[in-house]
């Protein structure tokens, strides 16, 4: 039940309609027992910096969690980030300090995919990962991935630019790695990654092609809605085990909950 002594958090999206997020956050909070909930808000890009100064000024509300497209966007607008943010140049939890009026800023979602992966029985250490992508949660997924020992990373990304400059950070912080810039038809890979959008909307394209991806290769996703995107349905079709975008999120509600002082 919401009352006066409810605290908030909300999630931040352009658009909103796809997030999954709330339904897991409040039942997970609802299992403990906490007077917690967390809401969707819609922010056009326009605004969004006006939106994040006004945070600090609603006191009951414990922080945000920042979806696309405003993981890099929002990093300059935290006034403190942890290692973690600052390694990877996204942000996808902040807290609110109202003592200090400070905006907090991490990264939980390289960690969240990583864990996702893990508890579904996929294999990280050694293996040979390519991800489409070079955005906010395509660098989270990668540093993190690189962290639990992965052999080598290419990176593919429509603006090629975007993926060369990823795969020079990844070197600079992980210099055992094997990182590259890929084509849009991964060859040598074990791990497939999509942390682009594409699969959102109804009549999205392919993130990328996979015709010549290795048999046995794990096809994996970051959109959690639908569930079965056009690329795993693809990729299910042609045999190849795959991992769904919500496995990420549902690996991350702990760590949000404890982050904003929840749990």
């Amino acid at each position: 039940m919401i009352n006066g002594k409810t605290r908030v958090v909300g999630i931040v999206a352009d658009p909103i309609e796809h997030v999954r997020t709330p339904e897991r956050f409040n039942a997970y909070m609802q299992e403990l027992g906490c007077n917690a909930v967390l809401v969707p808000l819609h922010v056009r890009p326009e605004n969004f910096a006006a939106f994040i100064a006004s945070l600090p000024a609603m006191r009951n509300l414990a922080g945000l969690v920042v979806t696309i497209p405003y993981k890099e966007s929002v990093l300059p607008l935290c006034t403190e980030l942890s290692d973690a943010a600052r390694q990877i140049g996204a942000v996808n939890v902040l807290r609110i300090d109202h003592e200090l009026g400070a905006l907090v800023g991490t990264n939980l979602d390289g960690e969240g995919f990583t864990r996702g992966l893990l508890a579904q029985g996929h294999a990280i250490r050694a293996q040979h990962v390519y991800i489409a992508g070079a955005g906010g949660a395509a660098k989270a997924i990668a540093h993190t991935l690189a962290n639990h020992g992965a052999a080598s990373i290419a990176i593919y990304n429509r603006t090629e630019s975007r993926a060369r400059q990823l795969v020079e950070e990844l070197r600079a912080h992980h210099p055992h790695l094997v990182a590259e810039v890929a084509g849009s038809v991964p060859e040598h890979c074990t791990l497939a990654v999509n942390s682009t959008s594409l699969g959102l909307q109804p009549g999205d394209g392919l993130p990328f092609e996979l015709d010549r991806l290795p048999v046995g290769a794990v096809v994996a996703e970051v959109v959690m809605n639908p569930d079965m995107t056009p690329l795993l349905l693809a990729a299910a079709k042609l045999g190849h085990p795959i991992h769904l975008g919500r496995h990420m999120v549902d690996a991350q509600i702990e760590e949000m909950a404890r982050f904003f002082g929840l749990a």
